[in-house]
């Protein structure tokens, strides 16, 4: 079992940022794959991107084209900790924000799931 526990959600002004945080424990892996989603009132949830390493391999990032440049993620190692830094936001970020986590063989489907924090851009 893995628990993920993510916090740093808040209210902040067009233009701003916010670092949310994502703590994992339990039975996590030296080979993780973790990623973020969002979901806006209304709308499906939707991939941001992800972050991955294995054992002495370097860590690999990818965050989708609506948010490259304006959003990076990143990891502490020490405190099993993943991070997405926010900047630049805009009114269409609004949404709760989840973490992830995946056990699973290739194709990696996430199989742990934070609770969600809630992020809200006012214009």
């Amino acid at each position: 079992q893995v628990q993920l526990v993510e916090s740093g959600g808040g209210l902040v002004q067009a233009g701003g940022s916010l670092r949310l945080s994502c703590a994992a424990s339990g039975r996590t892996s030296s080979s993780v794959r973790m990623g973020w989603f969002r979901q806006a009132p209304g709308k499906e949830r939707e991939f941001i991107g992800r972050i991955s390493w294995s054992g002495g391999s370097g860590i690999r990032t990818y965050v989708v084209d609506s948010v490259k440049g304006r959003f990076t993620i990143s990891r502490d190692n020490a405190k099993n900790t993943i991070y997405l830094q926010m900047n630049s936001l805009k009114p269409e970020d609004t949404a709760v924000y989840y973490c992830a986590y995946s056990s699973l063989p290739p194709p990696y489907e996430y199989d742990y799931w934070g609770q969600g924090t809630q992020v809200t851009v006012s214009s």
